[in-house]
């Protein structure tokens, strides 16, 4: 296979196992960030093995089956869970076998088509852990992509927060306001804030998010940016205002949360987290699983209004 080329296979399955489940997927979740880099081809060996999923199947560049924010029900392997619907990290894939340690229960208020968004959800969750925010700071989150909003979603949380997402696609705008937070669509400062998250994964949102920096402000890189160079500036203001530039990743927990959290209480907490309805106003699109190859380089170009997208299985 060559970049920006996918299909689908067919592949057996045989019974599952002692430990194991099958499961009959009703929807998975386009990570567009990711999964454009994966479409794209990976063109540094160093990354590869870091963007591996956990169920993936083949080796980077081509071919490779990837994907990892998965909602089905449980056919058979578990009398106590069939019928149950359960997340997983697997790819795209209409059914399914993965190991019952690696399922999660959806919780009952969860739809299946929002439970694809628990991946992110870790994403946003951890990013906050990272940052250290607290009641009632000034908090900016540069970039709302489908990672910023969940982390101004979690953030507006925060007890007198004041919350403002910037973002030069004003689509964004409804979204951020309802999540209670303040939507700015024109680059520009925001006056000192205690902690700021980049999620655009570009070297002009860096910029942004560093002149939206307080005096020893925290920043966070919660941006994935692949083989890509990054220039920014780290003179003058940088150093003069001792800023603090931490990243943020999700395959390691936070120091401080190791000894008590795990990556499945991680996971159970971001499905917990999907409770709210008006979190389904971040999923914009969907395409059938037949149709996904032909789809898949548009939604990973993605258009204005797009946020999140979902792959829709036959029931």
């Amino acid at each position: 296979m060559a970049p920006r080329t996918a299909r689908l296979e067919a592949e057996p399955l045989c019974a599952p196992k002692t430990g194991e489940l099958l499961v009959r997927t009703s929807w998975s979740a386009i990570s567009r960030g990711t999964e454009r880099l994966i479409y794209a081809g990976l063109t540094d060996p160093t990354h590869r093995e870091r963007m591996r999923s956990p169920m993936q199947v083949g080796d980077f560049p081509f071919p490779v089956k990837y994907g990892y924010c998965s909602v089905g029900r449980v056919v058979a392997g578990d009398d106590a869970l069939t019928g149950r619907d359960v997340f997983a990290l697997h790819p795209h894939q209409d059914h399914f076998i993965v190991p019952a340690s690696m399922a999660m229960l959806v919780p009952e208020g969860v739809p299946a088509r929002r439970a694809t968004l628990a991946a992110n959800m870790e994403t946003a969750l951890n990013a906050l852990w990272d940052s250290g925010a607290g009641a009632g700071d000034r908090i900016a989150v540069v970039g709302a992509g489908l990672i910023g909003l969940l982390i101004t979603y979690l953030a507006a949380r925060l007890p007198g927060a004041d919350v403002t997402a910037l973002d030069p696609n004003p689509t964004r705008g409804p979204l951020v306001e309802s999540f209670g937070a303040r939507f700015m669509a024109c680059p520009g400062r925001i006056a000192e804030a205690d902690v700021v998250f980049h999620t655009s994964a570009t070297s002009e949102g860096l910029e942004a998010a560093l002149a939206c920096c307080g005096t020893e402000a925290s920043l966070v890189e919660v941006s994935w940016y692949g083989d890509e160079a990054v220039t920014v500036g780290l003179g003058g203001p940088f150093h003069c205002k001792r800023l603090r530039l931490i990243s943020s990743q999700v395959g390691a927990l936070p120091p401080a949360r190791r000894p008590r959290w795990t990556h499945r209480r991680r996971l159970a907490k971001a499905l917990d987290l999907l409770r709210d309805d008006r979190l389904d106003a971040l999923i914009t699109g969907e395409v059938a699983f037949a149709d996904l190859p032909a789809a898949l380089g548009g939604i990973l170009d993605g258009g204005a209004a797009d946020v999140a997208t979902v792959v829709r299985y036959p029931s």
